[in-house]
Parts: structure tokens; C-alpha cells; sequence
């Protein structure tokens, strides 16, 4: 579809910005084809998403400047919506996003990249956030979700001064997980897409909406939220199986069996 294209795997999809040729930057067309593709997932079969770039250079090296040099006040709002807006989809999608970030995340790369559950990056990959050196601010969630992954001091030094970071850096601070060779990147990232898909896909996302929303709230209200979502797993059949299984291999490991975990 245009600039996305979306590969299912079995249970995990994986999901490739293809516009290598202006290294994955991120125009309207580009935003347009990416809810496209997340809507187009069938969360019914598919348990994970990997989402990366075309190429060797670039995840997503920002937002289009070309784009966005020509556009009033009322246009840069309603460009920022945009990106918000699909950005917010990617972070509220019902099952886990692994960002596998092949090279530079600049700008609106690094803020796709943090709207996903997880990042791993490649050893050349590059992150900041460069806007206050065009003039602007980060506009697709920059200065808010930086500042929840790595803390508020980090988050303000890197935005303020528009300095960019490399991968080990990016590592040392928490806003990757894992840092691989370029040639691993992406198999590492299916490997972790299918650890996900293979365990019961309600508790799943039970967790992702148990933290996410949890952290939008107190400790009380959000331990109100674990309780329900605790509650919702029970009379399922990941459920039962899922227990009967761990009381089997206590009783008797010969009798342990791999659970094919079905509900979605």
C-alpha cells in the first residue's frame, strides 16, 4: 500500500516504511499508509507487530521537511494531529509493537519508535530529537513520551539541545532495550514477536492495557485496573489449560504438554 507494506508471518506481522530513497521520512502520504496497514491486521491471527524500516540507513529519519517548511500555524496543528493521532493507534494497538530501528530514528523516527512497546536497534542506529534547530518543536509526542521513557532531566538535555545520540547511548539510558548487529536486527526482533505470540494472547493484552493505562494514573486507580484485568483472564480457556498444565508438570513432569494457547 504506497509507502508501508505489511508481511504476516504465521502469528506476528511485520510492518516495513518503504521509502528508503528519502530514508523512511515521514510525509502525509507515508502517516496515511501507516494507520492504513495497522488497520489492515488481523488481531484475530496475529499476536505481535514488528515495525521497521526499508534499508540500511534509515528507520525513520523524521518528518518531511519539505513538507512542512510551507505550512501556517493552523496546517503544522493539524500535521501534528496527524501524526498523533496514528502514532496513538501504534500505542494503543490491542497487541504488542516491537520497534526494530535499523539506523537513524530522527525526529518523528524516534517518536514512532516510542509510541511501540518495545525498541531494539541496530549498532548504527542513530536517535534525537533535532527540531529546535528548524525552529519547531517535536510535534508527534517528542516532548512527552521522551520524557516518561528516560526521565524529564535526559529528556529536556536531548530535546533542548538537539543533540543526537548513538545506539549505545540510546541503550545506556533506557530508551532501547537490546542492541544488535545491522544483519541480527530483524531476526532478533521476529524471535521476540514469536516468544509473545506463543503465550496466551488475552493475558497478553491484558498487560499491555494494565500498564499503559496504569501509568496514565495513581498507583491506587491503577492497581484498580490490574485487579480487573487480572479478573477478566479467569474462565478462559488460556486459562484453564494454561494452569492445568503447570499442575500437571508439578505432579508429573512426563505429563507436561506445550500449550496451544487459542483465544483471542
Amino acid at each position: 500500500m504506497g509507502f508501508v507494506n505489511c508481511e504476516v508471518k504465521e502469528k506476528i506481522a511485520v510492518v516495513t516504511i518503504n521509502r528508503p530513497e528519502a530514508l523512511n521520512a515521514l510525509n502525509s502520504q507515508v502517516l496515511d499508509d501507516l494507520a492504513a496497514a495497522f488497520d489492515g491486521i488481523d488481531t484475530n491471527v496475529v499476536r505481535a507487530v514488528v515495525l521497521t524500516g526499508a534499508g540500511e540507513k534509515s528507520f525513520v529519519a523524521g518528518a518531511d521537511i519539505g513538507e512542512m517548511s510551507t505550512l501556517s500555524k493552523a496546517e503544522g496543528e493539524a500535521f501534528g494531529k496527524k501524526g498523533n493521532d496514528i502514532f496513538r493507534k501504534i500505542e494503543q494497538f490491542p497487541v504488542p509493537v516491537i520497534a526494530a530501528i535499523n539506523g537513524f530514528a530522527l525526529g518523528g523516527g524516534c517518536e514512532i519508535s516510542m509510541s511501540c512497546d518495545i525498541r531494539i536497534c541496530s549498532e548504527n542506529a542513530m536517535f534525537g530529537q533535532p527540531e529546535v534547530g528548524l525552529g519547531i518543536t517535536p510535534g508527534f509526542g517528542g516532548t512527552q513520551r521522551l520524557a516518561r521513557l528516560i526521565g524529564a532531566g535526559m529528556a529536556k538535555q536531548l530535546i533542548y539541545t538537539a543533540k543526537n545520540i548513538k545506539a549505545d547511548e540510546a541503550y545506556r539510558i533506557g530508551l532501547v532495550n537490546a542492541v544488535y548487529p545491522q544483519e541480527e536486527l530483524l531476526a532478533a526482533a521476529e524471535k521476540m514477536a514469536n516468544q509473545i505470540a506463543a503465550n496466551a494472547p488475552i493475558a497478553v493484552r491484558a498487560c499491555k492495557k494494565a500498564i499503559n493505562d496504569g501509568l496514565q494514573v495513581n498507583i491506587d486507580d491503577a492497581l484498580v485496573i490490574e485487579e480487573k484485568l487480572f479478573g477478566s483472564c479467569f474462565e478462559s480457556e488460556d486459562q484453564r489449560e494454561g494452569m492445568a498444565n503447570f499442575l500437571r508438570k508439578k505432579d508429573d513432569p512426563k505429563k507436561v504438554k506445550v500449550v496451544d494457547f487459542k483465544n483471542a
